[in-house]
């Protein structure tokens, strides 16, 4: 017998209650937002403009976990940085209703950023520098860090797992995830004493909203320790030179604000390499939840596993090369 998923429960009356319950009057407008791990929804509000509801992944964090990220937000929002802040009420920034958790943002409209202008990445470096000196000044207690073990190990024994994934090619992917991960481990264990920080921790370009005044960074939900190099990478594409020449333009901004460890650039294949792991473990670990098979159908399908196997293959050669560079 299957069991309903618990997003099944959180329908558009539930949706609008949970935001009249803090005292808003809403006028009937719900529009679903683009997300998966979290449902995500711009209200209508009467006498005011619409505000955007994220209602949180049973299960996934904790209250004080969301509630340490809802504070780093805090932090930066104060200082000045443009990231979208849960609004409070009555002191609370996290609400409770039906089972469900789920907090409130103001919406902020704005473009994906071009990532091909010098100019743009200087100005991006720039904010992220900011946000590490933030992110830098004290460190999380309660959410996790971005490493080898959460991404890379418990990945691949999520992905072993799956249904998903055909039983003869189920050799082949154990056997270059392992020898990923080796190079992983060691990239990591060679950099002891590099810094670990509060980071945005998810910080691609469709993570970046852009307006005439610059940029603002929305979606701190993946925000965990890190290393710097982990906000930086995501934003580089093209070939090596096209990635050198981008990384460069970013830490100009960068370095306005924060110092980087340059050392931190061996860790970017790595990096890359947990995040297309993790990426595989997610959908594997989210394949209950009808909205996943909808909108990934090709997951299960040999092609897919075929190309990614492809891919870390490719990723065992990228980190037997001398890591990208970028002048200091």
């Amino acid at each position: 017998m299957s069991t309903l998923h618990p997003y099944a429960a959180l329908t558009p009356d539930l949706i609008l209650d949970a935001v009249e319950s803090l005292g808003l009057r809403c006028d009937g407008h719900l529009l679903a937002l683009n997300s998966y791990e979290n449902r995500v929804y711009q209200i209508g509000i009467d006498d005011g403009p619409p505000l955007v509801a994220k209602f949180y992944r049973p299960q996934r964090w904790s209250d004080a976990q969301i509630l340490e990220e809802h504070d780093f937000a805090a932090e930066l929002a104060a200082a000045e940085i443009p990231v979208v802040a849960p609004l409070a009420f009555d002191g609370n920034t996290l609400a409770h209703w039906q089972g469900f958790r789920f907090a409130l943002f103001p919406r902020r409209g704005g473009r994906a950023p071009e990532l091909d202008d010098p100019q743009v990445l200087q100005w991006l470096g720039r904010f992220l520098g900011r946000i590490h000196l933030v992110g830098a000044a004290q460190r999380y207690r309660v959410r996790p860090t971005l490493d080898s073990n959460s991404f890379g190990h418990q990945a691949l024994a999520q992905i072993l797992a799956c249904p998903q994934l055909p039983a003869h090619l189920a050799p082949r992917l154990e056997a270059v995830a392992r020898e990923v991960l080796q190079r992983v481990d060691a990239a990591f264990a060679a950099l002891p004493d590099i810094g670990w920080l509060r980071s945005h921790g998810d910080c691609h370009a469709g993570n970046v909203m852009w307006t005439p005044d610059g940029p603002h960074f929305v979606d701190l939900d993946d925000s965990r320790m890190a290393p710097a190099v982990q906000d930086l990478w995501m934003l580089l594409s093209g070939d090596r030179q096209q990635q050198a020449g981008q990384l460069a333009e970013v830490l100009a901004g960068y370095e306005d604000f924060a110092e980087f460890d340059y050392r931190e650039l061996r860790l970017i294949e790595p990096l890359r390499s947990l995040r297309l792991l993790h990426y595989c473990a997610w959908l594997a670990a989210r394949w209950d939840d009808p909205a996943f098979p909808a909108a990934f159908p090709w997951f299960g399908s040999e092609q897919y596993w075929l190309e990614r196997i492809a891919e870390l293959q490719a990723q065992c050669a990228a980190m037997d090369e001398p890591p990208l560079f970028a002048m200091p």
